[in-house]
């Protein structure tokens, strides 16, 4: 049986091995990216290299792998300092702003001199 890859080309242009199979006969027809014959030994993930083998790929300095360890190393370095010095000692903060009077005065609240019916209520049944 021949051995057949489905091969498809990923965002940085690498052409990389999404599937295999083994068929008799002619090959499966591409649904998505192409189909082509490959060797035993050709693994999903493997990507093509300029000598038109198939091999995985160098770990590599990625953008996104950078930005993982900066994360990484914020969260450590923050952990590691005492409450007292993650915050800064520069000037003090500023005092919020009063904010405008309405128009409008509010209700007085009334109060009487006895207890409310609804706590007299409560002390009734309790």
């Amino acid at each position: 049986m021949a051995r057949y890859a489905t091969i498809i080309t990923g965002d940085d242009g690498l052409e990389v091995v999404s599937a295999i199979g083994e068929f008799e006969g002619a090959g499966p027809q591409a649904r998505l990216g192409r189909v082509e014959q490959v060797a035993p030994g050709v693994l999903i993930g493997m990507v093509r290299d300029e000598a038109g083998g198939f091999n995985f790929p160098l770990a590599g300095i990625d953008c996104r792998a950078v930005g993982l360890v900066i994360a990484r190393l914020k969260a450590r370095a923050n952990a590691a300092k005492p409450s007292s010095a993650a915050k800064p000692a520069g000037r003090p903060k500023r005092a919020k702003r009063a904010g405008k009077k309405s128009a409008r005065s509010k209700k007085a609240v009334r109060q009487t001199r006895s207890a409310s019916p609804k706590a007299a209520a409560g002390d009734a049944l309790g």
